[in-house]
C-alpha cells in the first residue's frame, strides 16, 4: 500500500512547512508523518493553515527523539540532499525518477519505507545520510540548488505516485520478508565490530569503508534470513579471532588471568 511510505521530516523549523508536507501527503495518498526533534509545533496556526484538509495528518503525526526511532521498523530507507560528492553523498545517489522504484517494489509488498527530509536551512548531517539506503537529489540550478523543504516533498511524493501507478501493472513478486532498519543497524554494528578486529577497518579509512560496506549491502535488500547470516559471519569471526588470541597465550597466563562468570 502506498500510505506505508512514511515520510519523516527531521528537526524542522517551519511551521508551515510542516503544513504543507501534510497536505500534499493528503493529496497523494500518504497518511504517516512523523517528526524527529521539531523546532515548529504542528498544532501552530501557520501549519494548520498550510495543511488544507491535511489537518488529520498533523493530528496524527508521531514526535520521536532520534533518526533510528522514527524509521526502525521500516525496510527501506531513502533520504534527501541537495549537495552531492563527497565521502558521504556520492554512492546511491539518483533523482527522485530513478529511486522511487525501489521503494514501491518494498510497498508493494506490504513492507513500510520512509522518505526522509532533512532541516531547512542544511538538510541531512553527514551521519544521517550514512545510515539511509539511498539517497535522493533534485536536479536544479547549480547557482542555487536547494529546494523549499515543501516543494521538495511535492516533488518526490509525486514521482512515488508516478513509480506507484506503473507497479500496479506488475504482479509482485513471493518474497521473504525484509530485514527491518532496527535490525540491520544491529547487524551493521556486529559486523563492524568483528571486521575491526581483523583489521579490516583499520585507521583512517575505516569510516569511508564502513560506509562504502552498508550502501553495498543496504541496496541489497536483504531478508530477515541475510541479516541473521551475516549477524552470524560477524559472531564467528569474533570467535576465531578470540580462538587465536587464546592460543597465543601460555597455559599459566591464561590461568592467572581467568575471571570469575558474572
Amino acid at each position: 500500500m502506498l500510505n506505508h511510505c512514511r515520510i519523516v521530516l527531521v528537526q524542522p523549523r517551519i511551521a508551515g512547512n510542516i503544513g504543507a508536507t501534510a497536505r500534499i501527503m493528503h493529496n497523494m495518498g500518504l497518511t504517516e508523518l512523523v517528526l524527529v526533534n521539531p523546532e515548529a509545533d504542528p498544532a501552530d496556526r501557520n501549519a494548520r493553515q498550510q495543511s488544507t484538509q491535511g489537518e488529520a495528518i498533523l493530528d496524527r503525526a508521531r514526535v520521536v527523539g532520534d533518526f533510528g526511532e522514527a524509521v526502525g521498523d521500516c525496510v527501506l530507507v531513502a533520504g534527501t540532499s541537495a549537495r552531492t560528492g563527497g565521502l558521504f553523498r556520492r554512492q546511491s545517489m539518483g533523482t527522485p525518477e530513478e529511486i522511487m522504484p525501489h521503494l514501491t517494489k518494498a510497498l508493494a509488498a506490504d513492507h513500510p519505507v520512509a522518505l526522509v527530509f532533512g532541516t531547512e536551512a542544511s538538510g541531512l548531517t553527514n551521519a544521517e545520510v550514512t545510515r539511509c539506503h539511498y539517497l535522493i537529489h533534485i536536479p536544479a540550478e547549480p547557482n542555487y540548488p536547494a529546494l523549499n523543504l515543501a516543494q521538495a516533498v511535492t516533488i518526490c511524493l509525486y514521482e512515488l505516485r508516478q513509480a506507484w501507478e506503473k507497479q500496479q501493472s506488475f504482479p509482485p513478486s513471493p518474497r521473504e520478508p525484509l530485514g527491518t532498519f532496527a535490525a540491520q543497524e544491529h547487524m551493521f554494528d556486529q559486523l563492524r565490530a568483528a571486521l575491526e578486529e581483523i583489521h579490516f577497518l583499520y585507521g583512517p579509512k575505516a569510516d569511508s569503508l564502513m560506509h562504502a560496506l552498508r550502501h553495498l549491502l543496504g541496496r541489497a535488500n536483504m531478508t530477515e534470513m541475510e541479516v541473521d547470516v551475516l549477524r552470524g559471519l560477524a559472531r564467528q569471526i569474533h570467535w576465531f579471532v578470540e580462538q587465536q588470541s587464546n592460543s597465543l597465550v601460555s597455559p599459566t597466563q591464561q590461568k592467572s588471568s581467568a575471571r570469575p562468570f558474572e
